[in-house]
């Protein structure tokens, strides 16, 4: 079967600028394929190119087998595109928007369900203008699958969501992929990357760096031991213990550098300082992975940061 959406060879460019260098990538029905990058990596120049709002200077882009801009029509009511800001009235309730965009299309989903499906009932009839950043992003996920698409594209779908709010997209996401439908996301945060994604594409300087699974992404490389504990411990004491160094890298999880307990050595500390092993990774993590190939301060082509392409507004179906 062809992939669901695939660009071979993309070239975008801003005049002199080439944001975006011979990028190729597939994503298939039923995947969640998350794009990592720094800033200006080219990764909104291809997601713009792929939902026809930016066209290409050279290369193939397919989705659904369409051209996002010479099949516009018939492409349209198939996908849906989640911004990070606007396209929303701002006086108008989240029920009162999904209601007007659900009129765009022959066969929407039900507004009071994708109100429960992203938390916003208890806000239904609240002005967009007074909802909080994170109640905003979950209307603009909403407003994405109001017109039930099988194609996907996620702009930064959990930034400054609360954790409630995440879970509550993680689910939504999850069930994109329960039935079938294929899930393009843009990110910077690793972590719900790792959570989200069937497949991690690392992108830098226009090109792909990287295409695995989190897991195969991040089997490479140091191979400490992570573990989190059901209680608070004395790091230092279990350095001693194990005659290997033990830090805390955030509350509750920590890292043991070689030499390697083994886990039964470290079990038993733990058990005998009244508490229990919760979590165990042998590994780096994609984090790790992602800073080894672009760096924490990745100099690539910029790509006009946070302006918006007149045409990439919400669009229906009609």
């Amino acid at each position: 079967m062809a992939p669901a959406v695939e660009c071979r060879d993309l070239v975008v460019r801003y005049g002199a600028l080439q944001a975006v260098d011979g990028l190729s990538l597939s994503a298939d029905d039923g995947e969640v394929v998350v794009l990592l990058g720094p800033n200006g990596a080219g990764k909104t120049s291809t997601v713009e190119s792929l939902e026809g709002y930016r066209r290409p200077a050279s290369g193939t882009v397919r989705v659904r087998g369409l051209d996002p801009i010479a099949d516009h029509r018939a492409l349209v009511a198939r996908i849906g595109v989640m911004l990070q800001r606007g396209g929303v009235y701002p006086v108008l309730g989240p029920r009162r928007v999904l209601e007007l965009f659900a009129r765009y299309y022959d066969d929407p989903e039900d507004p009071a369900a994708l109100l429960d499906a992203v938390s916003l009932s208890a806000v239904a009839r609240t002005p967009w203008r007074h909802l909080s950043g994170g109640e905003q992003q979950r209307l603009s996920l909403a407003l994405a699958l109001v017109g039930r698409p099988d194609v996907v594209f996620l702009d930064e779908p959990t930034a400054g969501v609360d954790p409630e709010g995440r879970g509550a997209i993680r689910e939504v996401v999850g069930g994109l992929r329960a039935r079938g439908a294929c899930v393009v996301i843009t990110t910077h945060e690793l972590a719900e990357a790792e959570l989200l994604a069937d497949r991690v594409v690392i992108v830098r300087g226009g090109r792909v760096l990287a295409d695995g699974s989190p897991g195969s992404l991040a089997g490479g490389g140091s191979a400490a031991l992570r573990f989190s504990a059901s209680g608070p411990i004395d790091a230092a004491a279990l350095s001693a213990s194990l005659a290997a160094p033990v830090t805390e890298e955030r509350p509750g999880l920590y890292r043991v550098d070689a030499p390697l307990p083994s886990v039964t050595d470290l079990a038993t500390w733990l058990a005998a300082h009244g508490t229990e092993l919760t979590e165990l990774r042998r590994g780096r993590t994609l984090e790790e992975a992602y800073l080894a190939l672009v760096g924490e301060a990745a100099e690539a082509p910029s790509e006009p940061d946070g302006a918006e392409p007149t045409g990439r507004r919400r669009r229906g179906a009609r």
